[in-house]
């Protein structure tokens, strides 16, 4: 039996009525503006990115993922057996939910349950698993039909959709509705009565909370909160923000426009950096299930019509911060190559070119692409528009629907008809950490089931490699693998990847040991 713990790894509805208000004289506040509004709450519920973040201000993962991409315990140590069949998790000491009880193993049993029926990957995992018991309140066994090597990566993973854990009773809520009531075991504690959808979302310190003695490193290892009360505030638009910080008003931005980027240089009180050193990969997501998309010719067409560097250019502006990038799992991972991106090859008039003779052999009959715009999110306004102009130059017909973000990511779950509030085509971008191998790249899934990630295409062969990466024996293997599912990827036109880009965070010169990490955190800072 293998053993891992401090040693072996190198080292409210809601819940307002949980937490007692601090005294007025000892509050240190933390204001940031966000990437976008949080308007939904249940972190198991959704890929976005604002309510992963929240996720990790008010929950728990059982592990947690260090800098170098290893699983690291967190709310629990584990034992593996000899056989690479039995996984033993034990809660550590301390842990208790929000509202005063205690963490137990069987909280634990049902979020692994719920968070497996949503994530893509996590349901790959139970199909390998042949139980998930508690066999003491502090003590969870999780044993496998048969070796599953990525079982703690899946467990600890950052992105898209983490292992959360939260109470059994909460957990137990059906996967197609959403938890709203924030009782975590987390660092901070969630304040309903000052939650605004969409505009505010406030976090306290939580003071039960204790954390690891391991260094802190992304999500794992000690999370030590140095401030007092988190607000997220929404802003109107990035100018709004930028006069904020420069004011004092906001005390960090998660992502600033690039071109705004020279108003803050010449204020000494604010600092600008890359937290996030993996960046984010830009994605044009077709529906394979509607009409134009549901023919491979019609995608393909598309992928041929648009381009990496006018979407970017667009978009991000400076070269300094994108790249353009043939890889599906990203541009600087050990799996990157740019096998099958034959799309992105020649010059832009090369490329439409070859789009328009594609399109008029497909059989298009002029059916109207519906694209999806987000209003509210900066990074992903613009992509939609020059998209929209590329694919009528190769002969579409596009609509452009303007929504905020929260409407969008609503909207992608559903497969109705155009006509009924369905959608063909949309814009969005996913932290590498999320897309950096088979297992855990959402967009790659290929077996068009009801519950995989907006889009839905079917391709058995990938699922077929994707079941043999996760048995491969060597790196080596692993990237023969990666390469022939990335051909078929760009060969059956899955999406589109529209560039790499690193995004730059601002912030007041008073904030301290600002943490870097594949989200923004909040622990380890302070004011």
């Amino acid at each position: 039996m293998k053993t891992f713990g401090l040693k072996a790894l190198g080292c409210a509805a809601l819940v307002a009525s949980t937490f007692t208000a601090l005294p007025v004289w000892a509050e240190t506040t933390l204001t940031a503006v966000m990437q976008a509004p949080l308007r939904s709450l249940d972190p198991h519920l959704s890929t976005a990115q604002i309510v992963r973040t929240h996720g990790f201000m008010v929950f728990e993962t059982l592990l947690g993922m260090d800098d170098k991409y290893q699983p690291q315990p967190q709310m629990a140590d584990f034992a593996v057996s000899d056989d690479m069949l039995t996984y033993t998790f034990t809660l550590r000491d301390g842990l208790q939910w929000h509202d005063g009880t205690p963490v137990v193993a069987e909280d634990a049993v049902a979020s692994i349950n719920r968070w497996s029926q949503k994530d893509g990957s996590g349901g790959t995992m139970m199909t390998y698993v042949e139980s998930i018991e508690a066999t003491s309140d502090k003590v969870l066994t999780i044993k496998l039909k048969s070796p599953f090597a990525p079982l703690l990566e899946l467990l600890a993973k950052p992105s898209p959709i983490p292992a959360f854990i939260m109470p059994k009773r909460l957990a137990d809520t059906p996967v197609g509705e959403q938890v709203i009531e924030m009782v975590g075991s987390g660092p901070f504690k969630f304040v309903a009565d000052e939650y605004r959808p969409g505009d505010q979302a406030v976090y306290v310190k939580n003071m039960d909370y204790t954390p690891r003695e391991e260094p802190s490193s992304w999500t794992a290892g000690a999370k030590v909160v140095n401030v007092d009360k988190v607000v997220w505030q929404a802003m109107p638009d990035m100018q709004t923000s930028i006069n904020a910080i420069q004011s004092g008003d906001v005390d960090l931005i998660e992502q600033v426009t690039i071109d705004l980027l020279p108003l803050l240089a010449m204020n000494d009180e604010v600092e600008t950096g890359i937290k996030n050193p993996l960046g984010a990969q830009v994605t044009g997501r077709f529906n394979h299930r509607l009409p134009p998309f549901d023919n491979p010719q019609v995608r393909k067409a598309v992928m041929y019509a648009l381009d990496q560097e006018t979407i970017m250019q667009t978009a991000i502006g400076n070269p300094d911060f994108f790249q353009l990038c043939p890889s599906i799992y990203g541009c600087e991972v050990p799996l990157a190559s740019d096998v099958g991106a034959e799309y992105l090859a020649g010059t832009a008039d090369e490329r439409m070119a070859k789009a328009k003779e594609i399109l008029a052999a497909s059989g298009y009959d002029g059916t109207p692409v519906l694209m999806m715009q987000p209003t509210d999110l900066t990074v992903l306004t613009t992509q939609p528009i020059v998209a929209a102009e590329r694919m009528r130059e190769a002969g579409f017909t596009v609509d452009v629907a303007s929504m905020d973000w929260s409407t969008l990511q609503s909207r992608k779950n559903g497969w109705q008809p155009v006509a009924d509030g369905g959608w063909n085509f949309f814009f969005t971008y996913w932290g590498v950490a999320g897309i950096w191998n088979p297992l855990v790249h959402s967009l790659i899934n290929g077996s068009g089931d009801d519950n995989s990630w907006a889009g839905w295409p079917v391709n058995a062969r990938i699922e077929e490699l994707r079941a043999a990466y996760l048995t491969a024996g060597s790196l080596d293997e692993q990237k023969e693998i990666a390469k022939e599912i990335q051909k078929i990827t760009w060969d059956d036109a899955f999406y589109f990847n529209a560039g790499e880009f690193k995004s730059v965070a601002a912030w007041r010169t008073e904030l301290k040991d600002v943490p870097a990490g594949p989200i923004t955190l909040f622990w380890g800072v302070s004011k």
